[in-house]
């Protein structure tokens, strides 16, 4: 009974508590829906606000740009104005400058015809008065200008032979004060150098049988000739005869030598070369001992270091255009010598530095460089005065000469070059150039003969005296003289002389 009584209780407890909790939720709802629609009221009178609030800025927005608009489309109105002023302003500019351009075109048309009226009219009076001019003269007016033109080139003439005279005369006036420089200066070296160095000996041989013993079996005598000698030894079809071929003078003499003694005695082969090789080797040495002493006796030299007199030697098979350094050497140091003597200065210091000015010819083909510069390098190693050294540089131009005996040491090298005979030339180069000469010369006008003299040193030039004057004749001398300078290479200087004479012969009977 408890339990059912107890169940029944449990029963009766849920089912109140289920009631009880339907009747809170049912008034919680009504609740909720009161708030809800609470809460719709306010949202709604808020969205109102909203709208007018919105419409209301929406409003102001539109009238303020619709004041901007109005604002802008005025002043572009304003803007629009001004330029249409403008352009109506130049429009009334451009047509007021097109009628004065058109009235000025009236006007120049106006002035052109008057102008071409009056160069009409000119024109006429011109020729009027050519033609009284000409009437009056006896001449046309082409004769009359060339008349003119004749007398200005005369007068130009006389007035370039008159400053020509007066510069020789003031040079004359001044060769007194400065004698030794113009004197050492106007006879310098002018002179260039035109053939080529003989770099050959030839040999003789008996017979052309010889020439294949000289070779030997496979040519092992002539490889073991040309590597003892330092030279070439060439064997063609020239008949009794080989030749020797080096830039080495020395070497070539020592091999000409022993060669000869091959041919001589007939035995050769290898060890016989290199017998006669250093036979030949100790001989050329001795005699270029000998040949340095000599010179330096002959020209009264002393002093001379050893190494410097055995340089002088070896010029002794050293030749330039044919002619022998070593008598050139010679020949310098006693024209150095007169003329330093005739100028006042240092003789011995002359004549030392002619007969060492081309010291460096002799091994000039062992270092590298122009040969006054080499020399005067190996004079400066012997201990040569500083006077000296600067005579051998100087004597080619390879240094500006700045003493007096440096000048002379450069017009002997010239005067012994440039003589005739000196240097090796070929007839035919020779008289070709005499016959150049002479035409340059006979080419001018008023020329009426011209000789080559002196072997080609001197041309002298006969004129005619009835076509050309005193002035002439000295603008003629200028005329040639830079002709042939301009077309023709030659040693040292020609001299240039116009020779003008007029001649009145009568006979007494």
């Amino acid at each position: 009974m408890e339990l059912v009584l107890a169940i029944v209780a449990v029963v009766i407890g849920v089912a109140l508590g289920f009631l009880v909790a339907r009747f809170l939720v049912q008034g919680r709802d009504v609740r909720t829906r009161e708030d809800a629609e609470r809460i719709v009221q306010d949202a709604e009178k808020q969205a109102e606000t909203l709208k007018k609030e919105a419409l209301i800025e929406a409003k102001d927005q539109i009238f303020r740009m619709k004041q901007e608009a109005e604002t802008e489309a005025k002043e572009r109105r304003k803007e629009l104005g001004t330029l249409e002023n403008r352009l109506i302003q130049r429009e009334e500019s451009i047509d007021r400058r097109a009628e004065s351009l058109d009235k000025r075109d009236h006007q120049l048309s106006s002035l052109q015809g008057q102008i071409t009226k009056r160069e009409t009219e000119l024109s006429e009076l011109i020729d009027q008065e050519r033609e009284r001019l000409e009437s009056l003269a006896g001449m046309s007016s082409e004769q009359a200008r060339e008349l003119l033109l004749d007398r200005v080139r005369d007068d130009v003439k006389r007035d370039a032979a008159a400053i020509i005279r007066e510069a020789e005369t003031y040079a004359r006036e001044e060769a007194d004060k400065k004698a030794r420089n113009i004197v050492g200066i106007a006879i310098q070296r002018v002179a260039a150098d035109h053939t080529a160095e003989s770099t050959v000996s030839v040999v003789h041989i008996p017979s052309d049988d010889m020439k294949g013993r000289i070779i030997g079996r496979e040519g092992r005598n002539i490889r073991a000739f040309e590597q003892l000698t330092g030279i070439n030894l060439i064997i063609d079809d020239t008949p009794e005869a080989v030749i020797l071929s080096s830039f080495d003078p020395v070497r070539r003499e020592i091999g000409r030598i022993a060669l000869e003694s091959l041919i001589a005695d007939g035995r050769i082969h290898p060890a016989r070369i290199e017998e006669l090789f250093n036979k030949a080797e100790t001989l050329v040495g001795q005699q270029i001992q000998e040949a340095g002493e000599q010179a330096a006796f002959d020209a009264g030299i002393h002093g001379l270091h050893s190494e410097i007199v055995r340089t002088l030697g070896r010029l002794k098979y050293r030749t330039s255009y044919g002619q022998n350094v070593l008598n050139h050497s010679l020949e310098v140091a006693h024209l150095a010598g007169v003329m330093a003597a005739e100028l006042g200065v240092d003789v011995s210091l002359a004549k030392r530095a002619g007969l060492l000015h081309d010291l460096g010819k002799a091994i000039d083909h062992e270092v590298e460089g122009p040969h006054a510069i080499i020399g005067a390098d190996l004079a400066r190693r012997m201990n040569e005065p500083p006077a000296i050294l600067h005579c051998i540089e100087a004597h080619h131009g390879d240094v500006e000469a700045s003493t007096v005996e440096a000048v002379i040491v450069q017009a002997a090298d010239a005067i012994s070059a440039a003589r005739p005979g000196a240097r090796r030339e070929t007839l035919d180069s020779y008289v070709k150039r005499l016959e150049k000469l002479e035409s340059v010369a006979q080419a001018h006008d008023g020329v009426e003969k011209c000789y080559a003299m002196q072997a080609g040193r001197e041309i002298r030039v006969m004129v005619k005296p009835d076509q050309l004057d005193d002035a002439d004749s000295v603008l003629l001398a200028r005329d040639i003289a830079k002709q042939i300078e301009d077309e023709l290479e030659y040693p040292g200087q020609i001299k240039v002389m116009v020779i003008r004479e007029s001649r009145a012969v009568d006979y007494a009977k």
